[in-house]
């Protein structure tokens, strides 16, 4: 079993326990005792989970994340293809804000090469967007987080002084009835931002997003123009996105 789908079966086997033995991971995934402890060890640094003595239980905080190399590479095959069709959504030479996020980095790969003018909120989509010439791409200076090295505070400012024709978000929930939400008070700021800065916002998220709910709310589904989501997305959950005016790409 890949790392990324065995984090989401630790994370999962976690929720709503008290404890559970490395043993009993061990059989769930059949990786190695010391592979899960490794594994356990990353989660816990990233506050995904507590550690125990033999095993692990559900972190305290609601919502943490899974550490961004656990994501990276987890659903590569639908990331790719919504990215693709957001990049799409971009025209040549109009300025984009492409948000943090492993989907967000995608739709950043997609774009390198084209000619527009960029801003990255992460040093993983600037990178992306650089590697070839064509596009303009500019960072927010100052603080980078570790891990997914997203440039959350410093992105809150540059933000504030630009236009741009389209934005390119990522979220951790979008429910169509609570809204769409992330895990921090500081990204929901952030995304908030961009928001009001974008002629145009596209939404990237999978299916799987669209039905929960995280802890800080940052727009309304009816504040985005586009949603670019997967085919097996509920049927009334796009009902409701179209009835709010959003116009929705199955990939």
């Amino acid at each position: 079993m890949q790392r990324s789908l065995r984090h989401k079966a630790i994370i999962h086997a976690i929720s709503g326990r008290r404890e559970v033995l490395v043993a009993d991971l061990v059989e769930l995934t059949g990786a190695s005792a010391v592979t899960i402890r490794r594994d356990l060890a990353e989660l816990a640094s990233h506050g995904a989970l507590s550690r125990t003595h033999g095993g692990a239980r559900q972190a305290f905080k609601r919502g943490s994340p899974l550490p961004f190399s656990s994501r990276l590479d987890s659903d590569l095959d639908a990331k790719l293809a919504l990215a693709e069709v957001a990049a799409g959504l971009v025209a040549d030479h109009e300025s984009v804000i492409v948000d943090n996020g492993t989907t967000c980095l995608e739709v950043a790969r997609c774009l390198a090469g084209r000619p527009v003018t960029a801003l990255a909120l992460s040093l993983h989509a600037a990178a992306a967007l650089a590697s070839r010439p064509g596009a303009y791409v500019t960072v927010p200076g100052g603080p980078v987080e570790t891990d997914n090295l997203a440039m959350t505070v410093a992105g809150l400012e540059a933000v504030r002084d630009v236009r741009a024709d389209v934005a390119v978000i990522g979220a951790c929930s979008a429910s169509s009835t609570h809204g769409l939400t992330s895990t921090t008070f500081e990204d929901a700021a952030l995304k908030r931002a961009v928001i009001a800065a974008s002629s145009r916002t596209v939404l990237v998220a999978g299916a799987e997003k669209l039905s929960r709910s995280s802890t800080f709310r940052f727009a309304g589904p009816e504040d985005l123009t586009h949603l670019v989501t997967t085919k097996d997305a509920p049927d009334d959950l796009v009902a409701m996105f179209r009835d709010l005016g959003v116009v929705v790409h199955l990939c």
